[in-house]
């Protein structure tokens, strides 16, 4: 007897029997189940928040780093750049029209990229945090101060790299003519994987703790998947939030776009994160109700503290700290 009694108690347990015994509907749950008991919807606000002013800064560095190394063609520069705020349905036009590249030579130009360069690692730092969280990182193992602005660097260049190279993949969907359809669904494909590649490397790159190709792959190609659908239909979602907000914000509605955008990919990365912790470490069937609670859930939850008590009181060693006090 479970002690409970009534029709809906009744209803749930034969629901939670059902989701514990498919694996179909066991996995999602322990996935979404996870995302709560971690806060993972805090972490992808925080994400959000550091990415919005972020943003800025790190296409600043971006656009003037092209500048730099596409000097001579500027048709190229536009194109990469484009390619990058294509990330950014409907509001990519705004953003680029208020991109420009830092002015300067020499040694001050550095010392400016190099400056905008750290004021937008805080997207990185919220990044690792979260990843640590999720995959129950202990604190002391988290990275330093140098360790942590290291891996954020990395991720960016590792972005802006695989930005490049997104540009190439994507003239192939702007061809015409006889083999339109064909390179158009290969621009999708090469798309598919260039996502792939980068969340199995942000998957690893952001979080402290050893990570192989195949525990971060079932994630990655979720979000991948994921994402190039939003890349293509992610118009529709960002004019709705702005068509929603300028009632409200008026010419704000823009930003609140933005932060949207933002937070909707925090959080499919999170989930997708958090599919790679459930497989991995088999945290699924989880219970619905309670009591009784599986396997996965003694281990996704802590033990209660336990304290050592004195054998001179008549108990054993070991007893709960709440009996302890209640004996005090």
């Amino acid at each position: 007897m479970d002690g409970v009694s009534g029709p809906i108690p009744r209803i749930l347990r034969a629901v939670d029997r059902f989701q514990q015994g498919r694996r179909w509907t066991a996995f999602p749950f322990g996935v979404v189940k996870k995302f709560g008991e971690d806060k993972a919807g805090n972490l992808a606000a925080l994400i959000a928040y550091f990415g919005f002013f972020s943003l800025f800064p790190l296409l600043l560095v971006f656009v003037s780093v092209l500048g730099i190394l596409l000097r001579g063609n500027p048709k190229l520069q536009q194109s990469v750049v484009t390619s990058a705020l294509r990330d950014f349905p409907v509001i990519g036009d705004q953003i680029s029209k208020n991109i420009h590249s830092l002015s300067g030579s020499g040694v001050a130009l550095i010392v400016g990229i190099l400056a905008t360069l750290w004021a937008g690692l805080g997207v990185t730092q919220a990044a690792q945090n979260a990843m640590n969280t999720v995959w129950r990182v202990p604190n002391e193992r988290w990275p330093n101060f140098l360790k942590s602005k290291f891996r954020g660097l990395l991720m960016l260049a590792i972005l802006g790299t695989i930005t490049v190279v997104a540009t190439f993949a994507s003239g192939l969907g702007t061809t015409s003519g006889a083999t339109a359809v064909p390179l158009r669904i290969g621009g999708i494909a090469a798309t598919l994987v260039l996502n792939l590649l980068l969340f199995m490397l942000t998957f690893q790159v952001l979080t402290s703790t050893r990570l192989s190709r195949r525990d971060v792959f079932p994630g990655a190609m979720t979000a991948a998947v994921l994402w190039t659908i939003l890349q293509s239909a992610g118009g529709y979602y960002v004019t709705h939030q702005i068509k929603n907000a300028s009632e409200v914000y008026g010419t704000f509605a823009l930003v609140i776009g933005l932060l949207a955008w933002i937070y909707l990919g925090a959080q499919i990365t999170l989930y997708c994160a958090e599919i790679n912790v459930v497989k991995k470490e088999r945290l699924w069937p989880r219970s619905l109700v309670r009591p009784p609670a599986t396997e996965a859930d003694e281990r996704v939850e802590p033990a209660p503290l336990i304290e050592p008590v004195e054998p001179s009181d008549g108990r054993s060693e070991g007893a709960p700290v709440a009996e302890n006090r209640e004996a005090g």
